[in-house]
């Protein structure tokens, strides 16, 4: 009877600290205050924004056909010229030579039409001597544009690299560049290449000017894909009457590409994971923390686009206390925004 009694106590001994221990593990669940936000799709306008250089428009080197001396270079660097004005005058006496025997040319010919009336000239002979006037007029013409040497372009001289009286060896002589309006070439990934168009209107800054949006355009869309970079490159024009830009300037040009329907988060909820790149959020499921790995998109401002199966309208989205979560650990919702 004695051991009986013993061995009673002993096991409501044993049930009595089950039950303590049962009921301390309970109490000592971890709970962790949050607050969550409801997700929704919601249209967003996708935007690009792609860095490059800034070049001239047009840039054109004043190279004339003759060798010779520079008689005189009317320009200076950083001189504007408009298109037509005189720049270069080379020496001058091919020309002089040309332009006399033209004139002694003329003059011969209209004594060959007057002998020829008379019958004291043959056809033969006028013929030949109306050859030999064309083409010392194509002669003359060709001396003409090669010693008065004229701007092609409206822009501005960004190179001198002779003085008046030195003898001219085939580099240019200036080189003009036309700065009213400028391009650059932007390198666009190839899944945006239906998105961009010949004429769309976009936004261009620089950090020279960084209150400033520049609007530009694109004028030409490059029909290939660099198979390397997986991009293809658009030809952007801006306007610059104003001059504020200049060739070789860092710009930034912010393309617009069209409206989607997307699920967008606080970019500070998006967790990395350490040591790999991975993302993911935690999402309430029924009182409890949920880590979801999610794959991001666009930056929209202080959002960011996210995706993944479990990712849907009407989750909810731990956007406080986020940083103490562990998966399935009990929450407590705070607030809901």
């Amino acid at each position: 009877m004695k051991k009986i009694f013993v061995y009673s106590l002993a096991a409501l001994m044993l049930i009595g600290c089950g039950s303590k221990e049962a009921e301390t593990t309970e109490q000592q669940e971890r709970v962790e205050p949050v607050e969550v936000t409801q997700l929704y799709t919601h249209q967003v306008e996708r935007k690009i924004t792609l860095s490059s250089n800034l070049e001239a428009y047009e840039t054109v080197s004043v190279s004339p056909s003759l060798t010779g001396k520079i008689e005189h270079i009317y320009v200076e660097i950083g001189d504007r010229v408009r298109k037509g004005d005189s720049i270069v005058r080379m020496d001058q006496q091919q020309y002089l030579t040309a332009k006399l025997t033209l004139a002694n040319l003329r003059v011969e010919k209209a004594r060959i039409d007057s002998l020829l009336r008379y019958g004291s000239s043959t056809q033969q002979q006028r013929d030949q001597l109306e050859l030999q006037l064309e083409q010392t007029k194509v002669n003359l013409q060709f001396l003409t544009t090669n010693t008065f040497n004229r701007a092609p372009i409206t822009g501005v001289v960004t190179a001198k690299n002779y003085e008046d009286g030195e003898l001219y060896s085939g580099q240019p002589i200036v080189v003009l560049a036309e700065v009213d309006r400028l391009k650059t070439l932007v390198a666009i990934p190839e899944s945006y290449l239906p998105r961009i168009k010949k004429g769309m209107s976009l936004q261009m800054i620089s950090d020279v000017y960084p209150d400033r949006v520049f609007p530009a355009s694109v004028e030409v869309v490059y029909p290939t894909i660099d198979a390397s970079t997986h991009t293809f490159q658009a030809k952007v024009v801006v306007q610059n009457k104003d001059g504020l830009l200049r060739p070789g300037m860092y710009v930034q040009t912010t393309i617009g590409v069209g409206a989607d329907q997307v699920i967008t988060a606080p970019y500070s909820t998006v967790l990395k994971l350490i040591g790999a790149n991975n993302r993911y959020v935690f999402i309430n499921n029924k009182g409890r923390a949920q880590r979801v790995e999610v794959e991001m998109g666009d930056r929209f401002g202080d959002d960011v686009e996210i995706s993944a199966p479990q990712i849907r309208d009407g989750v909810e989205l731990i956007t406080k206390g986020e940083s103490r979560l562990v998966d399935s650990v009990k929450i407590e919702i705070k607030a809901k925004h």
